[in-house]
């Protein structure tokens, strides 16, 4: 792993996020249901993570009460167009063949296990910011200024590379690509800003645990992509 990091050094932060977004493809093929499925595909992520990006894991942050306001701006930027308009989701910019809709992904998810729960809770606050944020602004948001973007500087500001990574975040969102061009913004922003890693993954694991909560608590299980 190691001559493989020398050589190929965007590995460490590509790798994680590519398993995961693999192992998120395959949902619905393997011979067991979410209650295992998720689990494992949050192991096996965990698993690359560690391997492959050990190196870069220390989180000192620099501002971190203000990346945790930041976190819950991009919450309450998430939720309020849904909590103002209650039918705004149901416009075709949001429910095409294209983007899907914005059903419950979870249906088949056993919502009252507890076990299943923690998992996603878990994978979702403190997995889920890493990865993201090692591969967009970590890699991409770099790579699209110079191909050898460890020589490029964290939080460098090239307005193609700012837009091209947002739009390309919330691309990720499916029928949420609104909130999640917002939120890509926004967490680019606090890169170009702070220039670390490790105040935007705080900012994003504030955002997906007021996310949670909200889910949790009010059942608006359709959040959880």
């Amino acid at each position: 792993m190691k001559a493989l990091l020398l050589r190929f050094p965007a590995t460490a932060y590509v790798a994680p996020f590519a398993v995961f977004v693999v192992l998120l493809g395959l949902r619905g093929y393997w011979p067991f249901g979410p209650a295992i499925e998720y689990p494992l595909r949050t192991v096996l992520t965990l698993g690359t993570l560690l391997a492959a990006s050990g190196a870069l894991l220390q989180f000192k942050t620099s501002r971190p009460w203000s990346s945790v306001a930041l976190g819950v701006l991009v919450f309450v930027v998430w939720v309020g167009p849904d909590v103002v308009w209650p039918h705004y989701r149901e416009h075709w910019l949001f429910r095409n063949s294209l983007l899907g809709t914005s059903g419950t992904p979870l249906r088949a998810a056993p919502l009252d296990d507890t076990f299943f729960l923690i998992f996603r809770v878990l994978g979702s606050c403190l997995l889920v910011p890493v990865i993201e944020e090692f591969f967009w602004r970590g890699w991409l948001m770099r790579w699209l200024i110079r191909k050898d973007f460890l020589a490029e500087p964290l939080g460098s500001y090239v307005p193609s590379a700012f837009w091209i990574t947002a739009i390309l975040f919330a691309s990720e969102h499916g029928p949420y690509w609104d909130v999640g061009l917002a939120a890509g913004l926004l967490y680019n922003w606090w890169m170009v800003r702070t220039r670390s890693l490790a105040d935007c993954i705080l900012a994003h694991a504030v955002t997906n645990a007021c996310l949670a909560a909200y889910v949790l608590s009010a059942g608006k299980w359709q959040y959880w992509l």
